[in-house]
């Protein structure tokens, strides 16, 4: 209990230096780095020498609270061989696939409507009732067109009759994302 109190003080600390540095203005330089900044790349590099894995990868991870309620905790790894396209699989076409996939996940999220209605519904608006009634999404057929795209994709799911929700496991990578293409 007394680590996870220490690792509770020192998110504490590094979220009160990140909202003074946020005051201070838009630049995006460098974040000053302190002894233990990088607790978590520095675990992540030891797992990478264990799998002997000399190429590196890539770890994110994240414990959010959406503004309804749900909590998510979330760490995924990947050493950079896999990323890359790299030991694909057993089957020929399983590379092609690969990117198939992601080509469409990363497809889905590229409409700045699709992206506020992930937004909207990650705030806690669940229903299509409530997306088609924001301004500027478009027609009801707009945002269902809108929705399908999301959902094919993996970035939804339904959870009964006209209800959707970011499924529990794509929360922090979909943040992720949110958060690399800030600029």
């Amino acid at each position: 209990m007394d680590d996870l109190a220490a690792r509770v003080a020192e998110l504490e600390h590094r979220l009160d230096a990140l909202e003074a540095r946020g005051a201070q203005g838009p630049e995006r330089a460098g974040p000053a780095v302190e002894a233990g900044d990088f607790w978590a790349l520095e675990g992540w590099k030891r797992q990478l020498a264990d799998l002997d894995a000399p190429d590196g990868g890539v770890l994110f991870t994240g414990a959010v609270r959406l503004p309804a309620g749900e909590h998510y905790e979330w760490q995924q790894a990947f050493p950079t061989a896999g990323l890359l396209g790299e030991g694909g699989g057993d089957r020929a076409d399983a590379p092609a696939a690969d990117r198939q996939r992601t080509a469409d996940a990363l497809a889905a999220l590229g409409s700045p409507v699709r992206i506020r209605l992930l937004r909207e519904i990650l705030a806690g608006r669940r229903t299509a009732a409530e997306l088609t009634a924001l301004d500027g999404v478009g027609t009801s057929g707009q945002v269902y067109h809108h929705l399908r795209q999301l959902t094919a994709a993996g970035w939804l799911h339904t959870t009964g009759r006209g209800r959707y929700e970011v499924p529990g496991g794509r929360v922090v990578p979909l943040l992720v994302l949110f958060a690399a293409a800030t600029p």
